[in-house]
């Protein structure tokens, strides 16, 4: 049984068929590939796994209330393919609870987000919400600055992660879109959202032709996928302007 499938790489799977794929039903992968952030999609087939015909979409949403989901569902579209023509189709998923509808703010400059950003944070502090069960996440280290500058102005402890991910329950977890992959927070704030960050102005210079540019696209579209999702509860996504593109299609 293998989880976040979405993120094997070509040898891992070289690996896992030589394993098992040889068995019937000799290997299980779990997996969305709404969270595929770290590998350049390749076809399994060709590497000896092939699932085609064979796999199914969960849909039922116990972690994220209806309202998040379907927020961060809209980055996505009703339904995402691999390379072999796999479709997971996101219409028809439930939440099995409710929460408050996200909010989506765009700011004049970083002052002013770090304000609304610690007013809301103080807002989830006196609804109950302890320090460690809230998130800040950003684009890339460059951004940290702005989660602690917000944090701060909250008058809030915080923690900054690691390579480990080690949260800490009376601190409020500050971080990148990468390292939280895989965290669930009842609150989280996603800061800097800003036209050049998100997509990565770097990554779209760098990319060499219409299919990486396309690539870049997708895979930064669902790092703000994860970055939302990691709240099961609240939900409040900021940028300053311009913003970035992707947060139109939030609204």
């Amino acid at each position: 049984m293998v989880d976040e499938a979405q993120d094997i790489s070509v040898q891992q799977l070289r690996f896992l068929a030589a394993l098992g794929a040889q068995r019937a039903n000799g290997l299980f992968f779990a997996g969305d590939l709404g969270q595929r952030i770290f590998q350049t999609p390749f076809s399994w087939k060709a590497h000896g796994v092939d699932v085609r015909g064979r796999a199914r979409t969960l849909q039922v949403n116990y972690r994220t209330s209806h309202q998040i989901r379907m927020t961060a569902d809209r980055l996505l579209g009703p339904e995402v393919s691999d390379v072999d023509g796999n479709s997971e189709v996101r219409r028809g998923t439930v939440s099995v609870f409710n929460g408050p509808v996200p909010l989506v703010q765009t700011l004049a400059n970083e002052q002013q987000e770090a304000d609304v950003v610690a007013r809301w944070l103080n807002d989830c502090a006196a609804a109950g919400i302890r320090p460690g069960e809230i998130g800040i996440i950003v684009r890339s280290s460059q951004e940290i600055p702005r989660a602690i500058a917000a944090v701060t102005a909250a008058h809030l402890p915080h923690h900054e992660l690691d390579a480990w991910v080690d949260t800490e329950p009376d601190k409020v977890a500050l971080g990148t879109m990468h390292l939280a992959k895989g965290l669930e927070f009842r609150a989280v704030v996603v800061m800097a959202c800003d036209e050049d960050i998100l997509p990565l102005r770097a990554r779209l210079d760098a990319a060499a032709d219409d299919a990486d540019l396309r690539e870049v696209y997708d895979t930064e579209r669902h790092l703000l996928y994860v970055a939302c999702t990691r709240a099961r509860d609240r939900l409040l996504v900021t940028g300053t302007d311009p913003r970035s593109e992707f947060l139109d299609d939030l609204h």
